[in-house]
């Protein structure tokens, strides 16, 4: 019965039908088109219109009186930045580990989940890809088949700030995402970040070190930087913690930097001055605008509009005191930008020490 069950919803996943509803999540099986509104005063501005795939899947058909271990879990982007390190952190604390990389075949989903106690979405769309197709299209998919197969807790990682910026795509449907999960019936956690230490290195570190261009910007903006193997630690004291059930959290660094103050930073540790080059955030609106004219540069309008919310004098943070004491955490075991990027600087200045030691080691005179 459940195999009967598993193929025919990975079937309807994969075959589109014709009728067309608007509302919340039913157990039919979905392909939801987003609709991007700005709202009247005091309304929702998530309107979802939703293009039916198939007909409707009992939602306890699936895998019936076989019991999951709660170490069983699918964790989905696992080899992006952030998934990369939930993985390890799943394997050093013994959970059973299963990965999925892509969300743009659902039919392959249900397949996936076949065994699973939670699931723990990393999963963002590449550059390359158009954003809906993964962060929308593909994460409502996934809902749906975890709640049609029972999948007892859905972890939800988010943008901070995200609901208040409706004109940024991506961020838009991260909003939307929530609100789908929120009214879906599962069990879950959504955890909205500000921004990922790990990025900083490729973005300011390595350029400054190689006496490349570092690309910033002339606004304000400051970022709350985390580890994201504080990320990953959290996420699963919140996934043991009764308490966090069902809530909306949100994960922030020690403290809030703006980009000359990493950039200056990064300077100190290097032990030499940057090359700047500054990107007015005029210039990056304009683009944006001149890109939205051509159909196939619209994902690239997309992704500016993004640049241009962290360009702008917006504070991405959030107090975590509530947070520590609910998860049970002390303030101080949170590894702050300074730390990590002295860390980072050491170990790299050390080892091209030892290469250029190395290479005069092995240098022939004639």
């Amino acid at each position: 019965m459940a195999s009967t069950s598993l193929a025919a919803l990975s079937s309807q996943l994969a075959s589109p039908g014709r009728l067309r509803r608007r509302g919340a999540l039913s157990s039919a099986v979905v392909r939801p088109r987003l609709v991007f509104r700005h709202p009247p005063k005091g309304g929702s501005r998530c309107r979802l219109a939703f293009i039916c795939n198939a007909q409707a899947v009992p939602p306890t058909s699936i895998a019936q009186g076989t019991p999951v271990r709660p170490t069983s879990i699918l964790v989905v982007g696992a080899t992006g930045t952030l998934g990369r390190q939930v993985v390890r952190r799943a394997l050093d604390e013994g959970y059973d580990v299963r990965c999925l990389a892509d969300l743009s075949k659902p039919e392959t989903i249900p397949a996936t989940l076949v065994g699973i106690h939670t699931v723990i979405d990393c999963a963002t769309g590449r550059p390359e890809e158009p954003i809906r197709t993964v962060d929308w299209e593909g994460k409502v998919a996934l809902i749906q088949c975890a709640k049609a197969m029972g999948i007892q807790k859905y972890v939800f990682y988010s943008i901070h700030n995200c609901d208040k910026h409706p004109e940024v795509p991506l961020m838009e449907i991260k909003y939307c995402t929530e609100k789908f999960i929120q009214d879906s019936g599962l069990d879950y956690i959504i955890i909205r970040l500000c921004g990922f230490m790990q990025g900083l290195i490729g973005q300011y570190a390595v350029p400054i070190l190689e006496e490349k261009s570092v690309w910033g910007t002339d606004a304000p903006t400051r970022i709350a930087y985390m580890d994201t193997q504080d990320v990953a630690r959290l996420t699963f004291i919140a996934m043991r913690n009764d308490k966090a059930s069902k809530k909306l959290l949100t994960f922030a660094g020690p403290r809030a930097w703006t980009t000359q103050e990493v950039i200056t930073l990064c300077e100190r540790l290097a032990g030499q001055d940057a090359n700047v080059t500054t990107v007015p955030v005029a210039v990056l609106r304009f683009t944006r605008q001149l890109t939205r004219f051509f159909q196939w540069t619209n994902d690239v309008a997309d992704r500016l509009a993004f640049s241009e919310v962290l360009s702008s004098d917006t504070v991405f943070s959030a107090p975590m005191n509530e947070t520590y004491q609910l998860l049970g955490v002390d303030a101080k075991d949170i590894l702050s930008l300074e730390k990590y990027l002295q860390e980072y600087f050491t170990n790299i200045l050390k080892k091209l020490k030892d290469i250029k030691a190395q290479s005069k080691q092995t240098d022939i005179f004639f």
